[in-house]
């Protein structure tokens, strides 16, 4: 069953690329292929902050509305004339203060889901974007700027060597430091977490700390390919995360997760929304195809915990 759970989400993609490639004779080249990684990166790097909250058995709808009030911030602030890396900072600042907020009302107003928590703060997030914008797309800006999202090194656009290089790191922190390995404490039981030691409110605010963190930073690849902070950008983007999380083969009840397998999911979803379109296939009907994908992934899920209890038993 583990090896099924590790191997299976990759299996799937390989398929899944076998199939388009036959269906589509424009599918498998490598400018689509590129495009394909360029544009699954933003939904690689939300997905990877929701996986460190799914870990310890959470959730986080906001991650889409953060992106959405980063992409204004650093839209405004680059037109304010600040620095590119002063407007970087800002909305990464932005993005952490969301997702230090979620932690703060999980933990300490003790909240009893962050289902909750996170609801609240999508709302608000979305609505302070469209406030500060006044609805309206903030363009044209600086040309310096729009590497973080268009540009690449050689042929590999630069997204795909930000993504890369954060999951290495989120990799090692997970693997290797005794706070990922905390986190994965806090999935599996979190009353037995805190009885043994583990700071476990300290450790969830980081969690959501970092899922408001790389909200921020997808939200500058974002801006800069799109050349725009879009007020309503990321809408629906936290359905995809935690699609990619769970046919990544995380598990919603918690303790369960890998980096790589969260980044297979993400290029899964960012394959079977390129191949859609390809194939000419309607926007009402991906967004009937992605639902049943999310509805099959978390199915799958739930007959993984059937299985691991019976054997327990």
């Amino acid at each position: 069953m583990k090896w099924l759970r590790q191997l299976g989400p990759l299996l799937a993609l390989i398929v899944m690329i076998v199939l388009l490639s036959i269906s589509s004779p424009y599918f498998f080249t490598v400018d689509n292929l590129l495009n394909i990684f360029r544009q699954s990166s933003v939904n690689a790097l939300l997905a990877l902050g929701q996986l460190l909250v799914i870990i310890t058995a959470g959730i986080d709808l906001s991650v889409g509305s953060i992106l959405g009030l980063c992409a204004v911030a650093v839209a405004l602030s680059l037109k304010a004339g600040w620095s590119i890396i002063v407007s970087i900072f800002i909305c990464l600042l932005v993005g952490a203060f969301v997702g230090w907020l979620n932690g703060a009302m999980l933990t300490k107003m003790k909240l009893p889901h962050p289902f909750i928590s996170t609801l609240a703060t999508m709302n608000v997030a979305r609505g302070l974007a469209l406030i500060i914008s006044g609805g309206f797309p903030i363009s044209d800006l600086p040309a310096s700027y729009r590497i973080w999202g268009a540009s690449s090194v050689s042929i590999i656009p630069v997204p795909v060597i930000i993504v890369v290089v954060v999951y290495f790191i989120f990799h090692i922190f997970l693997t290797k430091t005794i706070s990922g390995r905390d986190i994965y404490a806090i999935g599996g039981n979190k009353v037995a977490a805190y009885y043994s030691g583990i700071p476990t409110d300290r450790r969830l605010v980081v969690v959501y700390m970092l899922s408001g963190l790389l909200a921020g930073l997808a939200a500058i690849i974002l801006t800069g390919r799109m050349n725009s902070g879009f007020p309503l950008a990321g809408m629906g983007a936290e359905l995809d995360s935690i699609a990619a999380v769970i046919i990544g083969g995380a598990s919603f009840f918690g303790g369960v997760g890998t980096v790589w397998g969260t980044l297979v999911g993400a290029l899964l979803m960012g394959v079977l929304r390129n191949g859609l379109n390809l194939l000419d296939v309607s926007a009402y009907w991906q967004t009937v195809v992605i639902g049943a994908v999310i509805v099959w992934a978390v199915y799958m899920d739930v007959l993984r915990q059937r299985v691991m209890k019976k054997k327990r038993s």
